[in-house]
């Protein structure tokens, strides 16, 4: 999964398809993702310490990460992710449509060097 925390999104599937906002969390192991006010439901909470009032709680759940796509900052179109290799070996996400780069995600290594 190439999206990470504080990327903006855009639900493409499901009961909230349409909606956009950033990624709270990201579970790279269930292959889900929390966006900020997509998939909300209603948690019914007890009174207590922490939360004298009780009652009924907004909160998000987990979304699919393949029901989301990536918004590009600079012209606000969906588009998918990419990686690739840079000529001094270090790796770095792309946005396949435009083909600007994201950011650096690995260190460079000598094994991937472009000669």
């Amino acid at each position: 999964m190439l999206l990470k925390v504080d990327d903006v999104v855009e639900v493409i599937a499901g009961g909230d398809k349409g909606h956009r906002g950033k990624i709270l969390v990201c579970d790279r192991k269930k292959n889900k993702v929390v966006v900020e006010g997509a998939g909300l439901v209603l948690k019914h909470v007890a009174r207590s310490q922490k939360n004298t009032q009780g009652g009924r709680l907004s909160k998000e759940m987990p979304i699919q990460a393949s029901n989301v796509m990536y918004v590009e900052q600079s012209t606000g179109q969906t588009t998918r992710l990419g990686v690739r290799y840079l000529e001094d070996g270090s790796k770095e996400r792309y946005a396949k449509k435009s083909g600007a780069s994201l950011g650096k995600i690995a260190p460079a290594r000598d094994r991937y060097k472009k000669a």
